[in-house]
């Protein structure tokens, strides 16, 4: 092994442009512009935070188009540090000026292992401490080639790699089956409950058999003869969680904090943490629904581990209707929350219990409710524990990296 810098393996240290800065623009379709935020802890650009550009700036852009197995680096703003390899499912595509693009010697480094190194939390920390030095935090081209790097054989950093890719193959295949699972239980309650093709007395789909449809003057649209209608508000409770600084644990035990960013992104060590000794409304299980109404609106289903809800977020329970009918319904309606956030955000762009109350939806007979959720639950339970199974495996990879790097453990 030999200690050696980031630019003296690599082809090519570049970064991105603007498209505005040289005339161009964004489109609706085209070829992908990658931003900041689509390199964020996976080992692959997140292809849904792309934007699209026409081929006439991506040729103006053309010094910094992207090439197959590039490795990219967020050099500024919220995501720097993060590092993501460019899969050929992405190319064409182009990059900004917060992105670094690297282009590796293939016959000395392993993209892999190069990615996997650069991942290493004391190397993030060493990246995130070099720009710090800056008056605006950001790793300009210079510092990004001088990054430190231990080039290994390369068939031991394709061995390394081999073994880190395995668990992050694991961890990619659980996602793809959640997304499918996830699309199936959706597109069941839909059928169901938005389009009213559920199972009338015979068996068949009701509506499209000539099921009786009344029009309903509160929701401004026709709904299954004898079906109610209500509000968000009438279906669940839903309890705001605490201001947990007031709960900060006096011993060695407690409870992870659950804030926005757990939610989004799951629990780390830089969670707060709370007493044990809280209320047992403000405290978190697998499996339980989460709606956050204030900045960031989502809603989840739980799955990292007991912990204590934060305020800003509701944890939503119902003692009458299925967790899937509150769940499906915040979720149909979360994009006309957003959209209300959106044009109030200039003064206070949070969902309250009034606008809860507001929001009208279908009340169906609550045995065809669940009757729903006995097929439901099952695709619900498969999909949390593929989420466990998950957080197994990154545990797993992360202990094992600095190891595999620093020559702790070998593979064979």
């Amino acid at each position: 092994m030999s200690k050696v810098k980031l630019g003296d393996v690599a082809e090519l240290i570049t970064k991105g442009t603007t498209p505005t800065t040289v005339g161009g623009s964004f489109t609706s379709s085209g070829i992908n512009f990658v931003k900041s935020e689509s390199i964020e802890d996976s080992k692959y650009l997140n292809a849904d935070i792309f934007e699209k550009i026409d081929a006439d700036t991506d040729k103006k852009l053309r010094r910094s188009r992207l090439k197959k197995d590039d490795l990219l680096f967020s050099i500024a703003g919220a995501y720097l540090g993060k590092v993501a390899i460019v899969r050929g499912s992405d190319v064409p595509a182009n990059t900004n000026q917060a992105v670094g693009i690297v282009r590796l010697k293939s016959d000395i480094v392993d993209k892999d292992y190069a990615y996997y190194f650069f991942s290493q939390k004391h190397i993030t920390a060493y990246i995130n401490k070099l720009s710090s030095q800056s008056s605006q935090p950001n790793l300009n081209l210079d510092l990004l080639g001088r990054l430190p790097f231990d080039l290994k054989v390369l068939a031991q950093q394709k061995k390394i790699a081999a073994a880190l890719s395995a668990l992050d193959a694991k961890i990619e295949c659980n996602n793809r089956i959640n997304a499918e699972l996830e699309a199936m239980a959706k597109t069941l309650y839909d059928y169901w409950f938005v389009q009213f093709d559920f199972p009338d007395a015979n068996g068949k789909p009701y509506k499209s058999s000539g099921g009786k449809m009344v029009y309903n003057p509160t929701l401004k649209r026709k709904i299954p003869a004898g079906w109610e209608d209500g509000s968000l508000w009438d279906i669940a409770r839903y309890f705001n969680g605490l201001a947990m600084q007031k709960f900060r644990p006096a011993g060695k035990e407690y409870l992870p904090v659950i804030k926005i960013k757990e939610m989004s992104e799951g629990i780390s060590e830089q969670t707060e943490r709370a007493s044990l000794d809280i209320t047992e409304d403000a405290i978190v299980n697998d499996g339980d629904v989460l709606f956050s109404w204030s900045a960031t609106l989502d809603v989840k289903i739980w799955s990292q581990g007991r912990g204590a809800l934060n305020q800003h977020i509701f944890k939503v329970t119902s003692e009458v209707y299925p967790k899937s009918y509150y769940y499906f319904e915040l979720l149909n309606y979360l994009k006309h929350f957003k959209m209300m956030a959106e044009k109030r955000k200039t003064t206070m762009g949070h969902i309250t219990q009034d606008h809860l109350k507001q929001a009208k939806i279908c009340i169906p007979p609550t045995k065809l409710l669940w009757d729903a959720h006995k097929k439901i639950e099952p695709i619900f339970s498969k999909h949390l524990l593929h989420e466990k199974e998950n957080q197994h495996l990154t545990q797993l990879r992360d202990w094992l990296l600095p190891m595999l790097m620093n020559g702790q453990v070998t593979v064979k």
